[in-house]
């Protein structure tokens, strides 16, 4: 008796166990509609409902624009399972509806309810597209196409599968974004596709989407047929000249399932089929894209940013001791070939130590172009008390919609430097010295211990002796020299020009280095993006010009009032050409990139022994 009472008291704890796993699971509900996006007039379709638990009265919306050839048919699945100690459970409730659509359109199927444990739930509701069924005259040339196929025939005909270039615009502003998308139209089983070889888009900066690997098969109909269609490849071109560009054609190879047809020797032989594989070699159509150049009387602070932006600006402190760091921080947003844009260019006071800013890109790719934010973060340090104003920093860019350049503005700042415990630093650093960490200035003097310090008088006196003269006399000329040196390095730094005109070679030597070396490890993307910045950087010290305000037109311009070569102003557009075009070209090869280092070298020598400042 005793012995059943514990049977008894163990299964009522199993009971409850499994009574509240099964509730706990019933509390996370989830009732879906599933069916074909697109579906074709007078061909059948499965509208299906799903809840995973037991459910019941599904009452389903109106469903009048398609007809109901059967359904709905309920099945029901159901796992009990132990693991580890936790038990689990899971039910699948299923309703399913034949469907059919008597008429094109896009059509809407309302969402529906369904009863659990007394509690109502809905599902999604649905859109369908219906296409039109094939044009009979379209059907009976694809019919006779399929028996020729069934016959042994390979050779298919390119109404029956092909590729499709689809251009957003064929008539866009410079840097005015471009998607282009090649799309598969089949009526044949393709069962994957092979060399891909697209265009160079020579004359396009290039900006790839993430392409899905898992391509998913939708209805199209496309001259009285409806084909399965195939998303294959997109990319955003925005055109970097003016006038007519040609994107070529592009060529892929697809592998076709097709029947194989053999003589029929017994009534078994039918069930029996067997297939092949074919490969289908298929072009895609080129383009012509006219390009418009952008509107003269550019504003000097437009780079080629082409879209639709706005810019904020904040500061972390207006109030601050000296020695203590301070951060500005801008933010450009919207979308365009953001990847274009410059940073603002902020003059800051001389008392001020800066420092190379730091920025962080976050852009997304759509069809529209590039969208999101650029965030430049200026830290610089004030060494002196005082106070001081940081001007309004400017940024210029061609709005696409409305057909002009826009100047944004940051707000003027007035900054308010009070001594700092420290001191205050009497040597304002270079904004061109490297700097590493910020160090703290000021406290490198020490007192002198003068406990348990006793003078030894001397027994014989230096002074008038030829000792104590030389002791005068050497430190004065030494003294003197210094003051005239240091004076002259002063003079020769006060003028930025020079210095930036002296140190502009050295300086684009450093950043070629680094750009070799980037070569030697094959980084392409890095190594036009610093062999361009060396030549950019290199130009704006020698010709002391703003980094903001150098364009192609103010460096030929320039290097002309110098009397530079025609030849070498050539070679140094050239190369920003080169640069630009070749960080987004998929063809650029280890030989490409040593040629470009190489006559970057040479052009810049070449500039510095004709130019002589």
């Amino acid at each position: 008796m005793k012995l059943t009472l514990q049977i008894k008291f163990r299964l009522l704890i199993l009971a409850l166990l499994l009574g509240q796993s099964l509730q706990m699971f019933a509390n996370d509900v989830k009732f879906s509609a599933t069916a074909p996006n697109t579906v074709i007039v007078d061909k059948p379709f499965q509208l299906v409902y799903t809840v995973n638990s037991a459910a019941k009265d599904l009452r389903v919306g109106d469903i009048s624009n398609f007809e109901i050839l059967a359904g709905p048919f309920e099945s029901r699945s159901s796992s009990y399972q132990i693991i580890n100690g936790k038990t689990s459970s899971s039910i699948s409730l299923t309703y399913t509806y034949t469907l059919q659509a008597t008429k094109t359109g896009t059509f809407t199927i309302p969402s529906a309810t369904i009863i659990v444990d007394g509690q109502k739930y809905t599902s999604n509701g649905l859109t369908i597209k219906v296409l039109p069924a094939d044009d009979k005259n379209a059907s009976a040339g694809s019919q006779s196409q399929s028996q020729k196929q069934s016959t042994g025939n390979a050779n298919i005909s390119n109404d029956r599968i092909f590729i499709r270039t689809s251009v957003s615009k064929t008539s866009v502003y410079e840097q005015e974004p471009i998607l282009v998308t090649y799309k598969l139209y089949t009526l044949v089983d393709v069962v994957g596709m092979n060399n891909m070889k697209l265009p160079d888009f020579n004359g396009f900066m290039k900006q790839e989407f993430d392409q899905d690997q898992n391509k998913q098969l939708s209805y199209e109909n496309f001259n009285g047929k409806n084909y399965g269609t195939v998303l294959l490849y997109q990319v955003l071109l925005y055109p970097q000249r003016s006038g007519d560009i040609i994107i070529d054609k592009a060529n892929f190879e697809a592998i076709v399932r097709i029947q194989n047809q053999t003589q029929i020797r017994s009534i078994f032989d039918d069930f029996f089929d067997s297939y092949s594989n074919i490969n289908k070699s298929l072009v895609a159509p080129g383009s012509k894209i006219t390009v418009k150049a952008l509107p003269g009387a550019r504003p000097s602070t437009f780079s080629g940013t082409v879209g639709k932006l706005s810019m904020t600006a904040s500061i972390s402190s207006q109030n601050v001791t000296a020695n203590e760091a301070v951060t500005l921080k801008i933010v450009i947003s919207g979308n365009g070939n953001m990847k274009m844009i410059k940073n603002p260019e902020i003059k800051f006071p001389d008392a001020f130590e800066t420092y190379d800013p730091k920025v962080v890109n976050n852009f997304k790719t759509s069809g529209s172009g590039l969208s999101g934010t650029k965030i430049i973060e200026y830290m610089f340090i004030p060494r002196h008390s005082g106070e001081y104003e940081i001007p309004s920093a400017e940024f210029s860019y061609f709005d696409i919609n409305d057909k002009t350049y826009k100047t944004l503005r940051t707000p003027e700042y007035r900054i308010k430097v009070a001594k700092g415990e420290g001191g205050e630093n009497t040597v304002v650093s270079s904004n061109y010295v490297s700097k590493e960490d910020v160090k703290q200035l000021g406290k490198d003097i020490r007192y002198i211990e003068t406990e348990n310090f006793r003078i030894k008088s001397e027994e014989k006196t230096l002074f008038g002796s030829l000792i104590s003269w030389l002791l005068f006399v050497i430190p004065l000329i030494i003294s003197t020299i210094l003051f005239y040196v240091l004076k002259k390095q002063t003079i020769n730094n006060s003028d930025l020009v020079s210095v930036k005109n002296r140190r502009a070679n050295k300086l684009a030597r450093k950043r070629l280095s680094a750009a070799q070396r980037l070569l030697s490890e094959g980084k392409k993307d890095k190594f036009y993006e610093e062999v361009l910045k060396a030549v950019w950087t290199y130009l704006s010290d020698k010709l002391a010009i703003p980094a903001a305000a150098l364009t192609r037109e103010t460096v030929e311009a320039e290097l002309g009032k110098r009397d530079v070569s025609a030849e070498l102003k050539h070679a140094f557009i050239s190369i920003l050409d080169s640069c630009e075009f070749a960080r987004y070209a998929p063809n650029s090869g280890q030989q490409e990139m040593g040629n470009l280092y190489n006559e970057t070298i040479e052009a810049i020598s070449k500039l510095e022994n004709q130019i002589k400042k």
